[in-house]
């Protein structure tokens, strides 16, 4: 899993640029080069595969498989198809990439209080972006989705969510001082979710309801090393044997001094408009509610910010004084 689920999300091609020709060498050669990163094992029990279709490649990424195959995991119950990707190299050396994320994923396993499970679905989820192997990052890129669904059980909680229509964007450049600049958008209507609590050891038992017609997400980093922290995961990957790990100190140093500050600064911001929270003794709101969060890069003084901001504030009658 811990080679996988990068490939799925930011480290999705780190792989070199290869001929503009797309044909069965050039898929090998992009194979070759995601083993380094997710190892070859991967690719040899297709897990992950990378096949020619039509004028670009297709990398198909079956985390169930992975998951059947961990003898530690047989207690878990995943179901979640095949992930696809298609690339397509350009002619400046990045490669085009789109997806087709509508999904339905669920698990199950037994936890420490009892049975827990989760169940997600994505409707209509598609993407597009543009990749730069010499940024290790994504340059452009947008999805959408046509509305989302999530429950989870636990023995003393449960949750329902659902959220309408969506869209996100994403954007970066090189840094001036080096790693890489990035904006980060991400808007969906219609959320709402159900929470309902019951535990008789602490006698909590009641339901919660947090609805907002509109949920957005903004965040913006700083100086990401995105190449040093994927050197370090090849290194993870071909060090996995104690004695060469041991035998490769001076090396890991080095990829962790290039990896340092990781990056100079992130902040994000959640906003929620027209908030509302339906609980036992009333209904709170708030006609906007946001929490913003910032951190520094690794250093001496770095400092970690969050806040909290609502206006409009509106509490139940009986509460007043």
């Amino acid at each position: 899993m811990k080679r996988v689920l990068p490939l799925v999300f930011v480290f999705a091609f780190s792989a070199p640029a290869l001929a503009q020709t797309v044909d069965s060498q050039g898929a090998k050669q992009l194979s070759d080069s995601l083993a380094r990163y997710f190892g070859k094992q991967a690719f040899d029990s297709g897990v992950v595969k990378v096949s020619v279709e039509g004028d670009a490649y297709k990398v198909v990424v079956d985390i169930k498989a992975l998951v059947n195959a961990l003898p530690e995991e047989k207690s878990l119950k995943f179901d979640l198809a095949p992930y696809a990707l298609t690339v397509k190299p350009r002619s400046d050396g990045s490669w085009d990439v789109a997806s087709d994320f509508s999904q339905r994923m669920s698990f199950e396993f037994n936890g420490p209080e009892g049975p827990q499970s989760m169940q997600l679905a994505v409707k209509d989820g598609k993407g597009t972006a543009v990749y730069d192997p010499n940024l290790a990052a994504f340059t452009s890129g947008a999805s959408s989705m046509a509305g989302m669904t999530m429950t989870s059980r636990e023995a003393k909680q449960q949750a329902d969510v659902t959220a309408g229509a969506g869209t996100a964007t994403i954007a970066a450049t090189k840094s001036a001082n080096g790693g890489v600049d990035f904006t980060a958008t991400q808007k969906v209507s219609s959320f709402v979710e159900t929470i309902k609590v019951d535990d008789p050891d602490s006698g909590m038992n009641f339901p919660l309801t947090l609805k907002a017609p509109e949920l957005s997400v903004d965040a913006k980093g700083k100086g990401v090393r995105t190449k040093p922290l994927l050197d370090l995961l090849a290194f993870a990957v071909a060090n996995e044997d104690e004695a060469k790990l041991k035998a490769n100190q001076a090396e890991l140093k080095t990829l962790l001094q290039a990896a340092l500050p990781v990056w100079e600064r992130i902040d994000g911001n959640y906003g929620f408009k027209d908030f509302e929270v339906e609980s036992p003794v009333g209904k709170f709101g708030a006609t906007q509610f946001s929490a913003a969060f910032g951190m520094d890069g690794v250093s001496q003084n770095g400092k970690v910010d969050y806040a909290i901001k609502a206006s409009g504030l509106t509490i139940p009658r009986q509460m007043l004084p």
